[in-house]
């Protein structure tokens, strides 16, 4: 394949710049305008490089074509990351930090945030790499301009060695992916690809075929709301309706901060409202859909033992879904994740194949007919002040990407 020129860490310190934070509160698409300035960049770097048909449609998506290079039919192969960052930390004025030749050891960052070793034992394969994090006051962004920077690298090498055999792949970026609306308006007949990857992952070497089943439980509890100073025997609050329901959810089980692994969640996310309404939001997480709905059925058996206790308060109880667990759909074509981890292989990684305790836009999409794997970007943290990546680790992620590609290409040939 030969050396490649890196360009992902400039790529990636100028992607971060930008603040691409997506708003769960909002209706509009995209959820926020700002994460378009980003978008509208993107398009002129692919037509830098080389991508002729680049472009962003009026939801944010971002587009282009590299042509094959090979005369033989291969797949058409997409390669999807996301702009916008998690509306749990803020994105705005993020300065990124380069720790060059890592040490070992805590990193502590000027704001006075501390990355500790024993809180991320993945530090400890990092001795020599070249680490990336924010100043403490914001989180990174890794998640997901990384991998942007990774697909563009890529790309930017493929252009650069026309002799380096692949098929015709299709290049998306998507807004509001952290808010869950990443695939919306995502036209997948247009996008025109057979198989896809998002390049979306953490750690070295992952390769996650493997998501939870996700739904939102929605509970809007209505009380009766009359003037404090004569609401003897005749106000119920709904505020301490709600406050009820949640001191009822399990303390040391089936909640994010005491599950791991495949160990499924109830998480209560948002509650806001007032004496006479209050909604809560309830993330709901399992690996299957027996496990999905009987937390479902679990959460609704406590909503109808609290009414009992107050027959003058109502409550709507509602199930709005999320995504599913894209297994289901993969196992279908196996070789999409085997080509992935062949690739990792090739790029002297031992891969590991591994699940995602969340989702991607690739979950959907594998439900809408394009199955679509995730690949690791090298990140850590996401989502949190105390993001941080490894330089060398997204060099490996770019690596990763040609030989996918180049795979495909051999796989396919006559």
């Amino acid at each position: 394949m030969g050396k490649i020129n890196h360009t992902c860490l400039e790529r990636f310190l100028r992607y971060v710049t930008y603040d691409t934070q997506s708003s769960e509160d909002s209706t509009s698409f995209p959820s926020t305008e700002k994460q378009k300035k980003l978008a509208q960049a993107l398009v002129e770097e692919l037509l830098e490089i080389g991508l002729k048909d680049a472009a962003m449609d009026e939801w944010g998506y971002v587009t282009a074509t590299l042509p094959a290079t090979v005369e033989h039919k291969v797949p058409v192969i997409g390669l999807i990351a996301h702009m916008d960052t998690s509306p749990d930390v803020s994105g705005e004025n993020v300065k990124a930090v380069i720790h060059k030749n890592y040490a070992g050891g805590d990193i502590a960052l000027s704001s006075g945030v501390v990355i500790k070793v024993d809180e991320n034992p993945a530090l400890k394969e990092q001795i020599g790499h070249d680490l990336i994090t924010s100043d403490g006051t914001t989180l990174l962004g890794a998640d997901n301009k990384a991998g942007i920077a990774e697909i563009f690298d890529a790309l930017h090498h493929l252009v650069a060695h026309p002799e380096i055999p692949h098929g015709t792949i299709r290049v998306a970026v998507t807004p509001d992916e952290e808010v869950g609306r990443g695939t919306e308006h995502f036209d997948i007949k247009a996008f025109a690809a057979d198989f896809a990857y998002t390049i979306d992952g953490e750690s070295l070497g992952e390769v996650e075929d493997e998501t939870f089943c996700a739904d939102t439980v929605v509970i809007q509890i209505t009380g009766v709301n009359v003037h404090p100073g004569y609401a003897r025997g005749k106000l119920v609050n709904s505020v301490k309706l709600a406050a009820d329901f949640i001191d009822q959810l399990p303390k040391d089980g089936l909640s994010p901060e005491t599950t791991e692994k495949r160990e499924g969640y109830v998480h209560p996310h948002i509650i806001n409202g007032n004496v006479e309404t209050t909604t809560i939001k309830i993330l709901v997480r399992d690996f299957t859909l027996q496990g999905l709905h009987e937390k479902e059925a679990y959460l609704e058996e406590i909503l109808a033992k609290l009414l009992s206790k107050h027959p003058r308060a109502r409550a709507d109880f509602k199930i709005e879904e999320s995504y599913r667990n894209m297994k289901f759909e993969l196992d279908k074509k196996p070789r999409v994740v085997e080509y992935a981890i062949d690739a990792v292989a090739r790029a002297g990684i031992t891969p590991k194949k591994n699940i995602i305790r969340g989702g991607t836009d690739g979950a959907k999409l594998s439900y809408q007919g394009l199955l679509t794997p995730n690949i690791f970007t090298g990140g850590h943290n996401f989502h949190s002040r105390q993001e941080w990546i490894s330089i060398q680790d997204m060099q490996k992620a770019v690596q990763v990407i040609v030989n996918l590609v180049q795979i495909w290409s051999e796989k396919y040939k006559q």
